[in-house]
């Protein structure tokens, strides 16, 4: 169609070309009639030259716009990649938050273990290390077992370990019992002793001072065990260990 305009134009300029250059004797047509030819043969290369214009142009734009089409082809698929690695990367981050709560968490949970707990022991609020709570069971479970010797290193390695444990009262008592058991009867009065004059509102000093008058009797100490056994019944006349002094006194008279 293009071809076919231009060849007209061209035909169209080439006879507009040989009716300029006619010969002036040339006399063919009358003047009017070549006049009007000529306009006539103007007019249709005017028509013929805008027709092609028309064309060219429209030829332009279906160009562009199969080259936009083109573009906008690209750019959805640039676009549908873009999401696709959005869509990983939202997954990745995802994955990324629920892997680090769960380390949190864990982290959390390990650092709590790490962390001192609020319990109560012998009827106070304590501040109890991890550690300390392990130690302190391992050597309860040696003296339940009745290994008393190891039950009695291991009491005083608490002790010495952590001298402002809330167990102290309980290990220092149970560090006599081990050396009684033992009949380490000296050693049994010494930590007894140290419960009550340290700890006189623990729980077990009626017991400790009980267990004292018991190590003395064993040594043939009636004198310290009948003392004992007095005072034990004046500090904790309530107490179930003064019951018991109670009915001990009249043995050491």
């Amino acid at each position: 169609m293009k071809m076919s305009s231009l060849t007209m134009l061209r035909a169209g300029l080439l006879a507009l070309a040989c009716c300029s250059t006619l010969p002036a004797h040339a006399a063919l047509f009358e003047d009017d009639e070549a006049r009007r030819a000529i306009i006539d043969l103007r007019s249709r290369v005017d028509s013929t030259r805008d027709s092609l214009g028309h064309q060219i142009d429209g030829k332009a734009d279906k160009s562009s716009t199969l080259e936009l089409a083109n573009q906008n082809e690209q750019l959805r698929a640039e676009i549908a990649r873009l999401r696709g690695q959005i869509e990983v990367l939202t997954n990745e981050l995802a994955n990324e938050q629920r892997r680090q709560k769960s380390f949190y968490t864990d982290l959390d949970a390990r650092l709590r273990k790490l962390e001192p707990q609020r319990l109560t022991v012998d009827g106070k609020q304590v501040d109890v290390g991890p550690n300390e709570q392990r130690l302190y069971d391992a050597a309860l479970s040696l003296f339940k077992a009745g290994d008393y010797r190891a039950a009695a290193s291991a009491f005083s390695g608490f002790i010495a370990n952590h001298p402002g444990s809330g167990y102290n009262g309980a290990a220092y008592y149970w560090l006599g019992s081990s050396h009684y058991a033992l009949r380490d009867y000296k050693s049994a009065i010494a930590a007894h002793q140290v419960v009550v004059n340290r700890y006189p509102d623990n729980p077990r000093a009626p017991d400790s001072m009980l267990n004292i008058a018991t190590s003395y009797q064993e040594q043939k100490d009636r004198a310290n065990a009948r003392n004992t056994l007095d005072a034990l019944i004046t500090q904790y006349p309530t107490s179930q260990a003064a019951q018991a002094a109670k009915e001990r006194l009249p043995k050491l008279k």
